[in-house]
């Protein structure tokens, strides 16, 4: 059956993937380093003003420190190795698989979206916790919830990052799309600043857009700053998003397919 082949790349690339252990040791120092330093900003921030927030300090470190963990769950890139392929012209070789070519490249994501976060993941969650003001979730309800919009937040992640991706059937170099992606991503998902602490005026855009589903969400889920009854209809939401994301993604493929030129002819 094809779904068999298609958990079959994702269980190959991501042993492989497994395999880059001291980028994931560098990427940890890195990370651990800028969660103390945003950290550090926060704190500024909140000791320099009497006004109420949205957030309290505490859960502004629990965001943070989730983020750091987390990163490279984010649609920071397409596929380097597909982008190599339509560049050397081996593209073709993914064209000729029996294979539905959207679906080929999203199950890559998967794997390219979850190995990183397995490697840096457990280490900076367990030191932030110790050390630096990482709470774990107020109940079971909250680590369900938690999960359940971590889930969705992959499958929105991995859309994202596959229609950058698809953009190389038109650009080739991909760096401009995937350039613009990354700031939307770290803007409006609330890597960048807490979705609450923005101004209301924004409330509405920021709600509907789909990037809040893959930081701003099950960030806010796992401290309980939403409770977790609230958990389903954002699900829903990434779930949908999720799903315009994909059609347009199968669109683009059906599009860019014909017009490729392989290099070479």
């Amino acid at each position: 059956m094809a779904w068999r082949a298609y958990c079959a790349i994702v269980s190959a690339r991501f042993r492989m993937l497994l395999q880059y252990r001291a980028a994931a040791l560098a990427g940890f120092g890195t990370q651990l380093f800028w969660g103390l330093i945003r950290a550090m900003i926060f704190e500024a921030f909140y000791r320099s003003t009497t006004a109420p927030q949205p957030m309290t300090y505490p859960e502004v470190v629990n965001y943070v420190w989730l983020g750091q963990a987390l990163l490279m769950f984010l649609p920071w890139s397409g596929d380097r190795e597909v982008q190599a392929m339509i560049r050397s012209g081996n593209v073709a070789y993914e064209l000729l698989r029996p294979l539905d070519l959207y679906t080929l490249w999203f199950s890559r994501a998967v794997a390219n979206r979850t190995a990183p976060v397995v490697l840096r993941a457990l280490p900076l969650f367990t030191i932030a916790w110790l050390f630096f003001g990482l709470q774990l979730p107020p109940s079971l309800a909250s680590a369900a919830a938690w999960a359940l919009a971590t889930f969705g937040a992959l499958l929105l992640s991995c859309a994202v990052s596959t229609l950058i991706t698809l953009s190389l059937f038109w650009t080739i170099s991909g760096e401009g799309v995937a350039a613009l992606m990354s700031v939307a991503v770290m803007l409006f998902s609330g890597m960048t600043v807490p979705l609450p602490l923005f101004p209301d005026r924004m409330q509405a855009i920021l709600n509907f857009l789909p990037f809040r589903g893959l930081v701003d969400v099950p960030f806010r889920l796992y401290m309980g700053h939403i409770p977790p009854e609230g958990a389903f209809p954002l699900f829903a939401h990434q779930i949908a998003w999720t799903g315009v994301l994909v059609a347009v993604g199968h669109w683009l493929v059906a599009r860019g397919a014909r017009r490729l030129v392989v290099q070479g002819g």
